[in-house]
């Protein structure tokens, strides 16, 4: 099977237009060069901020997706004078997701995002900053946030996971064994792309027989990526929900990665809540070993957004807001939005109608 070439540029920013973009590359205290961008109208209702955040192996482009109404653009629309994207160590526009050696969400919490808001905030000074951070990102920032990485945050969206996990028992029992085994059989990394690769090698292989099990569509790219995130055919989103060229371009958006992170994950999810990946780690010193248990009382409200159809995370952000509202009483709030999963509240055809309205109330009423 040979698919064409997507239409759509990779990294591209067409999909903002009428907006000033600017490129702010920054580095981290651990020597990784990361990139966030500005995007800005002159006119604008209210001098808001809003700092979008991805999850592991996609990148900011599922913020700024040109066949489609994105979330960049629709803020912008809505009257916020600047929107900026974070392009973190686990996008996939840089190498970092498949080096070989640890990797953690803690090395985001302790690394990333405190350079990315340093920056950010050399550049809008006080204005009040709201968040919207998806999966794992979500997950990491919340773990910054609650662990006492940084603060100023004037409110969050979380979409699909926080600081509650709760998995499928396939994709529980995929993150307890199959690293080890994936590596045992040669394979250092899960790549979308993988069935382009030499025939008769392991990647090849894994990709055959992980299309054999996914009659849904007939993308394997799309087969692949259910097969490492989720279950479900397809897991991350409903086809229903996605515009033709977004799933032909499903590869583009949701890149490789290696194992390192996995391991992180799988103490997480043995956990239930997010917990360090090493407690022993001097690197990530100052952070709390447990970040629900030991959460600091933050002031931060924040919006847990997550679909009915979530094959991802289930009902994790439905029990994170059950948790938060317990100890902070009317300061969280949650949104469950019907027909979508885990990524589609993104990426959808239809979540600028559906979706995005909820998250832009949300944001006006924080900042008062």
């Amino acid at each position: 099977m040979t698919r064409k070439p997507s239409p759509i540029t990779r990294g591209t920013t067409s999909g903002v237009p009428d907006a000033e973009v600017s490129l702010h590359p920054f580095a981290t205290d651990d020597g990784l060069s990361l990139l966030l961008t500005r995007f800005r109208r002159s006119r604008a209702e209210r001098e808001d901020v809003v700092l979008l955040v991805h999850g592991l192996t996609s990148s900011s482009d599922i913020y700024v997706m040109p066949e489609q109404r994105n979330l960049a653009g629709y803020l912008l629309d809505h009257g916020f004078g600047e929107v900026w994207t974070l392009d973190s160590r686990m996008s996939n526009r840089f190498p970092y997701n498949t080096e070989p050696g640890p990797q953690s969400l803690d090395d985001l919490a302790r690394f990333d995002y405190p350079a990315a808001l340093a920056e950010l905030r050399g550049h809008i000074g006080d204005r009040r900053l709201h968040v919207f951070a998806h999966c794992l990102g979500s997950m990491s920032f919340a773990m910054g946030l609650f662990g006492g990485a940084f603060d100023g945050i004037t409110s969050v969206v979380a979409n699909s996971v926080s600081l509650v996990v709760r998995v499928p028992s396939w994709s529980r029992w995929k993150i307890r064994f199959g690293p080890a085994l994936a590596e045992h059989l040669g394979i250092p990394s899960l790549d979308p792309r993988c069935w382009r690769g030499t025939p008769y090698t392991p990647t090849r292989a894994l990709s055959r027989m992980v299309t054999a099990a996914h009659p849904e569509c007939d993308n394997r790219a799309c087969h692949l990526i259910s097969f490492s995130w989720g279950t479900g055919w397809p897991a991350l989103y409903s086809h229903e929900q996605l515009d033709p060229v977004t799933h032909d371009r499903i590869a583009d958006l949701l890149g490789p990665v290696g194992l390192g992170y996995h391991r992180h994950i799988r103490r997480i999810v043995e956990a239930g809540h997010a917990v360090r990946s090493d407690p022993a780690d001097p690197r990530h010193r100052g952070l709390p070993g447990d970040y629900l248990r030991d959460a600091l009382p933050v002031q931060t409200p924040h919006l847990y957004l997550t679909g009915d159809r979530n094959n991802v995370f289930r009902d994790s952000n439905v029990l994170c807001h059950r948790e938060f509202a317990r100890r902070a009483p009317g300061r969280h709030e949650l949104a469950v939005a019907p027909g979508y999963g885990h990524l589609d509240t993104i990426i959808g055809r239809n979540a600028h109608l559906d979706v995005f309205p909820t998250v832009v109330d949300f944001f006006k009423r924080q900042a008062g």
